[in-house]
């Protein structure tokens, strides 16, 4: 198994923006030196009472300042909020400011009021964000200068001045639980992914369908797939769940709207559960109804809350339950104090990495 450092890095009560990316480095360069794999951060926009990071590029920079071996990247950039020339010149020289340590998230966006501010149609997203993934190629090509007529993207004749350390390009990932997104996924060579709120359960049929479909591309290696939660590991599981129990049913708080003037969390997060009723995925739906109930996310391990040996049992088991090989723990959550946070973060690296290392779930 590989483990990330995953970070919508939250806005956390009474901390700058600045304190909060200081924080954050603090909490890489920790991850660095126990061996974790990846560290990916989100791009979110216009909420300065939820995500603290529009620009992935700079998380990947900065981090790169702190780190010497993990390999870093956003998870993912929100490929139509972009011009597609100006994004591939982005992620080359990120790419070369990390001495070829980038890892490529794109996605083509969950949340309409990113779009609107800056004119976008928010339902034509999917499209141009898959159809990026040609492009890149093209734009990172030996054929210099390049271009590109695609149905949503076209240049013609430009030349990139800096290309990426890595050939062709970073490695990709596209977290999506879409059918057709994961066929796309397969075809590509692409590292696909999911959060949370899709149900292991569901996602397994679905992840063993994208295998079959990975082999038969022909693809020389496994791939990645990845699964996001949030974790928090102590001494005992007493310890931790005293501490982070309450905690993390609140990590997913920017999920809901802003407060309206007199209401309250409860009341926030009963309009949140009504948008889920009806909806096709009922598995989805009933976590997101249930999604900051702290007895029902730990009854169902949809948070991992415990001691090094508890947490490590309840990752190995969803896992193998949920078909994935990668884990993007979410570490840094509410109100959760540093000194925790870091005991946390070294608990994790120290004895349940190892103890999951080398376990292969597929």
């Amino acid at each position: 198994m590989k483990f990330a450092h995953f970070s919508h890095i939250w806005g956390k009560p009474g901390m700058t923006p600045h304190e909060r990316y200081n924080q954050l480095w603090r909490e890489l360069a920790l991850c660095d030196g126990l061996g974790f794999d990846y560290g990916f951060c989100v791009e979110h926009h216009f909420r300065p009472d939820e995500s603290w990071m529009s620009s992935p590029s700079l998380y990947a920079v900065g981090g790169a300042q702190h780190t010497k071996q993990m390999r870093l990247g956003p998870m993912g950039y929100i490929v139509p909020l972009y011009h597609p020339l100006r994004l591939v010149e982005e992620i080359a020289i990120v790419d070369q400011v990390l001495g070829g340590r980038m890892e490529l998230g794109l996605v083509p966006g969950i949340n309409a009021s990113y779009f609107e501010p800056f004119g976008l149609d928010y339902g034509f997203r999917k499209s141009p964000t898959l159809e990026f993934v040609d492009y890149m190629r093209a734009a990172f090509g030996e054929a210099q200068p390049f271009s590109f007529d695609g149905e949503n993207h076209k240049t013609k004749s430009a030349q990139i001045s800096v290309p990426p350390v890595q050939k062709p390009h970073p490695p990709l990932w596209m977290m999506s639980r879409d059918p057709e997104t994961l066929t796309f996924c397969a075809e590509k060579g692409i590292n696909p992914g999911y959060f949370l709120v899709f149900p292991r359960a569901d996602a397994a049929p679905r992840y063993r369908d994208f295998l079959g479909q990975w082999k038969k591309a022909g693809w020389p290696r496994k791939p990645n797939i990845a699964y996001c939660t949030v974790v928090y590991v102590d001494e005992t599981d007493e310890k931790a769940l005293e501490i982070a129990a309450f905690r993390a049913s609140r990590a997913y708080e920017g999920f809901l709207p802003p407060a309206l003037p007199g209401q309250t969390f409860e009341d926030r997060a009963a309009i949140h559960a009504q948008k889920f009723v009806g909806r096709g995925e009922g598995g989805a739906a009933q976590v997101m109804a249930n999604l900051f109930d702290p007895k029902y996310i730990l009854d169902h391990d949809l948070v991992f809350v415990g001691s090094p040996e508890t947490v490590a049992r309840k990752l190995r088991a969803a896992a193998e339950s949920g078909v994935f090989n990668t884990f993007l723990g979410e570490f840094n959550f509410a109100d959760l104090p540093e000194e925790d946070l870091m005991r946390s973060i070294r608990l994790f690296g120290e004895k349940v990495i190892p103890a999951l290392r080398d376990y292969e779930p597929f």
